[in-house]
């Protein structure tokens, strides 16, 4: 596996390359053109910028998280054609300067949610959380003032105020969309990209929806290992794959996450790997990477993902804030650093493991 971090881009993300360059075996970074709009066309200029300035700093992009699906794609909107058309032309352009690997979501409204972006834990590290009673109670158009009012002061992925500004007529365009006409979508989505990803060998990798389960009545498509197998039986291309996140399927302490990454082998493109806290029904908190730091047990994900053979990019996910960093929720230095060093060293364990054998 080939360790990374993500990275919002020089205008964006407060922490610099130089620093993430620093990080023992992080090879590349995670990144995107994060002022560009879902629908637009990304030019090979912008691309190729982008790219220098990364490898300037000694790293490489390893992928690109997001090249959003806009809303027209995902409600079957007479736009969707055209909007296509763009991705195709985009990503051949990814490919031409040798990006090769696409995360994206196709989540209704919200890309994801939490009730609380900085819960404050026994160590005193502060942490995102998700209780669903908070949300049974809230009004979604209020969603956006709760995650902004907590943000430290910046744009949080998949909140930019544009799109939150139309929360009400988002609700309105998919009041019609349930998780079948959701999926049918998504198909025509896939069967409009795969051909391009075909020619220039472009790997499209779903991200978990999250949490996964439905939100004020929105559907939900990509919950849990039934429908990732509906998913990449939708267009059956080897460039048609996921995005494993273990704190999305985590969400729900009914995915079984060693079992789906076996049963997925072949089809994971790219892992955002962290652990989770559940505290009840419904309840979970993000946590250090540590497995005994959260529910999950980090060593057999690993494992898995080192028995099917996973070569692509992994980035350790939301890291709590430590120290006394200010950053980003879930995107400050520190903690992402040290959980990249606990995951590297589980792999190393492991491969040595086996060569005793």
């Amino acid at each position: 596996m080939k360790m990374s971090l993500r990275w919002f881009g020089p205008k964006q993300d407060p922490i610099s390359l130089q620093n993430i360059r620093q990080i023992p075996g992080v090879e590349g970074v995670i990144t995107t053109l994060y002022e560009k709009m879902a629908g637009e066309e990304w030019t090979s200029e912008e691309i190729n910028s982008l790219k220098k300035t990364v490898e300037d700093s000694g790293l490489k992009i390893l992928g690109i998280e997001s090249m959003n699906i806009s809303d027209e794609i995902k409600v079957g909107h007479s736009l969707r054609d055209l909007h296509i058309e763009r991705y195709n032309k985009s990503l051949a352009r990814l490919s031409d300067a040798g990006i090769h690997m696409v995360c994206y979501n196709f989540m209704t409204v919200f890309d994801w949610l939490r009730t609380d972006l900085a819960k404050v834990r026994p160590d005193g590290s502060t942490a995102m959380a998700y209780e669903q009673a908070k949300v049974d109670e809230l009004d979604p158009e209020k969603m956006f003032e709760n995650i902004d009012q907590n943000s430290n002061g910046y744009m949080m992925p998949g909140w930019e105020p544009e799109r939150m500004a139309k929360i009400k007529e988002l609700f309105e365009l998919y009041a019609d969309i349930d998780e079948n006409k959701l999926r049918e979508n998504l198909k025509y989505f896939l069967e409009g990209i795969m051909p391009t990803c075909e020619k220039y060998g472009v790997k499209m990798a779903v991200h978990m929806d999250d949490p996964s389960w439905s939100i004020f009545g929105l559907p939900r498509i990509v919950k849990n290992l039934d429908d990732l197998k509906i998913y990449t039986e939708l267009v059956d291309s080897e460039y048609n794959g996921l995005t494993l996140c273990t704190g999305s399927l985590s969400s729900s302490p009914d995915n079984d996450i060693p079992s789906i990454i076996r049963a997925m082998e072949g089809k994971i493109h790219f892992a955002h790997v962290r652990n989770t806290l559940h505290t009840s029904p419904g309840n979970f908190e993000e946590s250090a990477h540590l497995s005994r730091d959260g529910s999950l047990d980090m060593y057999e994900i690993i494992k898995a993902l080192h028995d099917i053979n996973f070569e692509g990019p992994i980035r350790p996910d939301h890291g709590r804030a430590i120290w006394g960093e200010q950053s980003m929720p879930g995107y400050g230095l520190y903690d992402r650093a040290l959980g990249s060093q606990y995951l590297l060293g589980l792999e190393e364990a492991i491969k040595k493991q086996e060569n005793l054998k």
